[in-house]
């Protein structure tokens, strides 16, 4: 199973302090770099990846003229408007446009045209909200209760749930409280532990 940087990190440091092992000897035990063992003890967060540049396309010397067309576009009727396919005959026949294939087009052309009815003001603005969580930092909890049928009868029973805001994970666990003597308890089948009561 492959183990993330953020438990690699994690490992190498307690190995570190708890075993008092040298850069050399926790190199070998994880096999990874000098320079990655050294990094793991002065954070215990990995750096972020460098951002490499976007790499030159065929499609550049293209990218305005294609931007003019969906721009134009925004004012025309809507059986006037430019398919993939239109603006792809028109960079071959009125551009030149050797090297360009359809798909490059068709690719640019989705991610651009939402694009620019935002810079145009004639769409919703698309809002990004980056995660900001650390493992481990935080989590939602709820806890309230809820109707099932439990054998056939409507039970009233108490939903715990804990969601973790980096993961996304969540675990859900209902639990049924009973008065002493009122009714005898038994395994409870939604826990899936043979050992577990349901209360």
């Amino acid at each position: 199973m492959a183990v993330s940087k953020v438990e690699l990190y994690a490992a190498i440091r307690h190995d570190a302090r708890v075993e008092g092992l040298s850069s050399r000897a926790l190199s070998a035990k994880y096999g990874v770099g000098r320079r990655t063992v050294a990094m793991a003890l002065e954070s215990a967060w990995p750096a972020p990846r460098k951002q490499l540049p976007p790499r030159a396309s065929r499609l550049d010397a293209f990218k305005a003229t294609i931007d003019q067309i969906l721009r134009d576009d925004l004012d025309a009727p809507r059986k006037q408007r430019h398919t993939v396919k239109r603006v792809f005959d028109r960079l071959i026949d009125e551009h030149d446009a050797r090297g360009v294939t359809y798909s490059m087009v068709r690719a640019y052309i989705f991610q651009r045209r939402p694009e620019i009815r935002i810079e145009e003001g004639r769409g919703p603005p698309q809002a990004f909200v980056p995660q900001t969580h650390r493992p481990g930092d935080e989590a939602e909890v709820d806890f309230g209760d809820v109707w099932i049928h439990l054998n056939g009868v409507s039970t009233k029973v108490f939903l715990f749930s804990l969601r973790l805001s980096f993961s996304g994970k969540a675990v859900h666990k209902i639990l049924r409280f009973v008065r002493a003597g009122s009714v005898p308890r038994r395994p409870c089948p939604r826990t899936g532990g043979a050992g577990r009561l349901c209360g």
